[in-house]
């Protein structure tokens, strides 16, 4: 199925730049006219992906974080890629309460918020390498039109 609009962001890996990743998918999104707990689904889940980049993928240091939106007729695909240090077992890293930084006040609750607030969501990483996480949501307000 071809996207009826897509866009991609690069952004530096700065906290700072988690609220203004989870601003612009809203607003990208918002094109298909979701209800408000739809777009906060995707905030949520983005605010975690690019996070994720952040903190665990680059550790705080500069690196690029990437972000794709696919925009279908009642769906989104949002992608969030960094080129940082990767995940070893991603396996366990989807498990709940799973951290791998836990002198961190974080719940290690990141992929199971986004596979909450997401339909499904789909992480490929390779150690040295980086992450891409891929989200998927249909919009059910959209289909019920």
């Amino acid at each position: 199925m071809q996207p009826v609009n897509e866009m991609r962001l690069e952004f530096l890996s700065k906290s700072n730049n988690e609220s203004f990743a989870r601003i612009v998918a809203a607003a990208f999104v918002s094109q298909l006219d979701p209800t408000l707990e739809e777009l906060t689904d995707v905030k949520t889940a983005v605010s975690e992906a690019v996070t994720n980049a952040i903190i665990h993928g680059y550790e705080n240091n500069s690196g690029i974080v990437v972000m794709e939106c696919k925009l279908f007729d009642d769906s989104v695909e949002i992608t969030v890629l960094d080129k940082g240090k990767g995940i070893e077992d991603i396996e366990l890293a989807r498990q709940p309460l799973y951290t791998s930084k836990p002198e961190m006040e974080r719940s290690g609750m990141g992929f199971t918020v986004m596979e909450s607030f997401m339909d499904s969501i789909e992480v490929k990483s390779e150690p040295g390498k980086g992450t891409s996480v891929t989200m998927y949501k249909t919009f059910k307000s959209l289909i019920e039109k």
